[in-house]
């Protein structure tokens, strides 16, 4: 049995992450535009880096919840049959026990390099400009895919696609493209498709089924009557 899931902001806010899509949609009074786009970057740099750093450390203050521990439960059960693939930045899926994992919009805990365009696993600040590992410039930026950029291992992704037996999106608001494409190119290569959102999402009416209710309840009860099936 191949599975590959889809995690979005929904799975993390259960656990006290802020998202952009909240009812209240401004994080720390700004607009997406303002500290999640290239252009942004360029023209204040300060304001970006303090927008992330003050993420970094707000993630050091939550824990996985019932829905992260879940599907690491259930990459015990199925193995290389599984893998998550998140939209999410934060590292909570594996805190809670998850190794395959595909952050497609990259990680708060890594920093991208401008200059040699290094990956590194970073937890401290990047405000105060600190020096590559690599090539010694202080061109660091944080490791997040912004708008207009484009989602990392998306050939890893799609071929995982092409070979799943089932689709599920969790967490996900269904706006977001290529992610929100998925179950379309699931369910054209056979896959079955579930959601499991909060909330309907935009493409809902595309699934074969779908479930509302918070994740860490929705998650859990999947999980169990996945492992049903394999007995």
């Amino acid at each position: 049995m191949k599975v590959v899931v889809l995690t979005g902001a929904g799975i993390s806010a259960e656990s006290g992450l802020a998202t952009f899509r909240d009812a209240d949609g401004l994080w720390q009074g700004h607009h997406v535009n303002d500290v999640a786009t290239p252009e942004a970057f360029r023209r204040d740099p300060e304001v970006v880096h303090k927008f992330y750093d003050d993420r970094r450390r707000e993630l050091r203050t939550v824990k996985p919840n019932a829905a992260h521990i879940a599907l690491a439960r259930l990459e015990q059960l199925l193995g290389d049959g599984l893998l998550v693939v998140t939209q999410n930045v934060d590292d909570l899926h594996e805190r809670a026990g998850s190794s395959r994992v595909v952050h497609m919009h990259g990680e708060l805990l890594s920093a991208l390099c401008d200059s040699c365009q290094g990956r590194f696993a970073w937890d401290d600040d990047l405000g105060d400009a600190p020096t590559c590992p690599a090539c010694g410039n202080d061109t660091l930026r944080p490791d997040v895919v912004w708008f207009g950029e484009m989602p990392y291992a998306l050939d890893l992704i799609e071929r995982a696609l092409s070979e799943a037996d089932l689709f599920v999106a969790i967490g996900t608001s269904g706006a977001v493209y290529p992610a929100a494409g998925f179950v379309r190119m699931a369910a054209l290569a056979g896959a079955k498709t579930l959601e499991l959102n909060l909330d309907p999402s935009e493409t809902t009416y595309l699934f074969d089924d779908a479930r509302q209710g918070p994740a860490g309840k929705l998650v859990p009860a999947w999980v169990a009557d996945v492992q049903g099936t394999l007995r």
